[in-house]
């Protein structure tokens, strides 16, 4: 045996990330990839933000300034600027609006960190920090807020026309405020903890004018009343059916033809698929029904010429081709159960209502239930959305969520703040004091986050074409001597007192923005490696 030790065999050497090099440049990568993200939806912030075009896989075209629908359209590659969409999701499904806001101020935090991190200050501690200071942030905005009752309709108008005036309708905001706060009283009251917004239904419809938006306090269908066999097209005092089962002859479960060579029983089966088809008719005559929705089919025809013929001489009134998601709001809405079977037709299942009728306005027709009486109903809203061409539909249909969800937080949490950057100035202010009483690296921190949080009102003036220095460090001068609600006015372009012009927002998108971009700069900068699986 040779005493000579034979040499390992040499892998790739890891020897270049011995130091501490590695996980430094990983943060920066990762830092850099988060604020281009950040950067590329800045512009369009605020009532002068710019919108973006965005052309899907699909060759559908999007125009939007939503923060939450740019980003979810966009390809991002990059795993931690994913992160960034995956906050502005959050922040949609808890506020609902701020989904820019909540993007811009992570991109800053993380600029704040990357200048901290070349000070030589451990990731860990920065993000700690970050965390209690957005704690603190939230209780003085919590401080700040002004107190409102749900009765208070002008102070909700004042708060859905701030959301509004950053979008597409912005000029139509003073019409489409107080129909939005409309549904939102219909189905909330003063007890109300949170609001489901599936309850308040945006059909969209082309043709018109923005201005022929409406509410309907009851339901519209968008598909027509099935007149090819003479049926009604108005009922009075209706009762309603709503079918998930075919009125049409049964077919074999495969595909099968059957010869009949006797004109006998070519005779006897239509015979046989009258004397069916009129039962089945006759049934639902019998249970008092006289409005008939039938839900879409894929097996077969949901109903046959024979049967609309039946239907219409009985008096029956039939719209077809319900989709299978509306099944769920009709039953809730008229109070109806849907009915999987004719045997199990009764006049207990079925709804009541004082008016169907079908109504053609502006080039289509459409079909409203009023005056719903079904005790078992639970009160739900729709708005008919019009408007000239499907982009500007489906941005007024953003716009309107976002309006809704701003109403449903002030349900959640009954405060409002001025807008227009003041909070954020005043956060800042407070936060930079209190950092300057600490001791060690927290005082550090704090004041860079205070400064961060300045990233809002700095990039409002910017998108405003104001001169941003200047409007920023006039505000600072302006709460240092106690006007807590001075903002950015843009209708001034200038500062002004925000609360006094009505520029207000809920405490809650605020608040939770700050809190969600905190916990998105905590995990980013945890991570100090990356690595690929197979």
């Amino acid at each position: 045996m040779s005493a000579v030790a034979t040499k390992a065999p040499v892998g790739p050497s890891n020897a270049t990330f011995k130091g501490r090099e590695k996980p430094q440049e990983v943060r920066k990568a990762n830092i850099i990839a988060a604020r281009a993200v950040a950067d590329a939806i800045r512009t369009s912030l605020g009532p002068k933000g710019m919108d973006k075009m965005i052309k899907t896989s699909r060759g559908e075209i999007i125009i939007s300034n939503d923060g939450h629908t740019i980003l979810r359209q966009m390809a991002i590659l990059h795993p931690v600027a994913k992160m960034l969409v995956e906050v502005s999701a959050a922040q949609d499904a808890e506020a609902g609006d701020g989904t820019t806001s909540v993007v811009i101020l992570t991109g800053a935090l993380l600029g704040a960190a990357e200048r901290l991190l070349s000070k030589g200050i451990h990731p860990t501690i920065i993000a700690e920090s970050f965390q209690r200071a957005a704690k603190r942030s939230v209780d003085i905005l919590l401080e700040m807020c002004h107190r409102i009752k749900l009765s208070d309709r002008e102070d909700l108008i004042r708060a859905t026309t701030t959301s509004l005036s950053s979008k597409i309708v912005s000029q139509y905001s003073s019409f489409l405020a107080p129909l939005t706060v409309d549904c939102m009283l219909t189905i909330a009251n003063e007890e109300s903890t949170t609001v489901d917004l599936t309850d308040i239904r945006l059909i969209k419809k082309v043709g018109g004018t923005i201005d022929d938006t409406e509410m309907v306090d009851g339901v519209v269908l968008t598909q027509n009343v099935v007149k090819s066999a003479g049926g009604p097209t108005r009922k009075e005092k209706a009762k309603i059916g709503l079918i998930q089962f075919q009125i049409s002859p049964p077919k074999p479960d495969t595909e099968n033809n059957i010869v009949v060579n006797d004109y006998r029983q070519m005779d006897k089966i239509l015979k046989e698929e009258r004397a069916y088809l009129l039962n089945i008719c006759k049934k639902i005559k019998k249970a008092k029904c006289n409005v008939l929705l039938i839900q879409k089919s894929i097996l077969r025809d949901a109903v046959n010429d024979l049967a609309l013929h039946f239907l219409a001489k009985l008096g029956i009134m039939v719209v077809k081709d319900i989709e299978r998601e509306e099944i769920e709001f009709l039953s809730k809405s008229l109070g109806c159960k849907p009915i999987s079977d004719i045997e199990l037709f009764t006049e207990d299942r079925l709804g009541s209502v004082d008016l169907v009728e079908e109504i053609e306005s502006d080039g289509s027709k459409i079909v409203k239930l009023t005056g719903i009486k079904s005790a078992n109903a639970n009160p739900t809203v729709s708005v008919v959305i019009r408007g000239a061409n499907n982009m500007i539909l489906d941005e007024t249909e953003r716009s309107l969520h976002d309006a809704l969800c701003v109403l449903r937080c002030l349900v959640k949490e009954r405060g409002l703040i001025a807008g227009g950057g003041a909070p954020e100035i005043e956060v800042a202010r407070i936060l930079t004091k209190e950092a300057r009483a600490m001791e060690g690296v927290e005082s550090f921190i704090w004041q860079e986050f205070a400064e961060a949080l300045e990233i809002i009102p700095t990039t409002l003036a910017e998108n405003a074409g104001l001169n941003s220095i200047k409007v920023v460090t006039e505000l600072r001068s302006k709460h240092e001597n106690g006007e807590a609600n001075d903002g950015i006015s843009v209708r001034r372009s200038g500062t002004t007192n925000t609360f006094d012009e009505h520029i207000l927002q809920p405490v809650l998108v605020s608040t939770s923005a700050i809190s969600l971009a905190a916990e998105c700069v905590k995990s980013i900068l945890r991570i100090d490696d990356i690595t690929f699986s197979r």
